[in-house]
């Protein structure tokens, strides 16, 4: 009689804490780049249109209305 049995990779040694800490190191959160709007000052992520101004690349593209004060 014959048996069909797959045998799988089975690891020798358990994977110790630090080394699988080690491998998982650039797998950690970075922080997003904020930037400066030029023309108001306003935060925002890189090559997006202000919020705020409307404005992009040294010209305005978004029609923002301005509230009065």
């Amino acid at each position: 009689m014959r048996l069909n049995l797959q045998l799988f990779a089975v690891p020798f040694r358990r994977t110790s804490k630090t080394k699988k800490r080690m491998r998982r190191t650039h797998l950690k959160k970075e922080v997003g780049v904020i930037t400066a709007c030029p023309k108001c000052g306003a935060n925002l992520r890189p090559h997006r249109a202000c919020a705020k101004c409307g404005y992009y690349k040294n010209e305005d593209v978004l029609h923002v209305k301005q509230d009065e004060e």
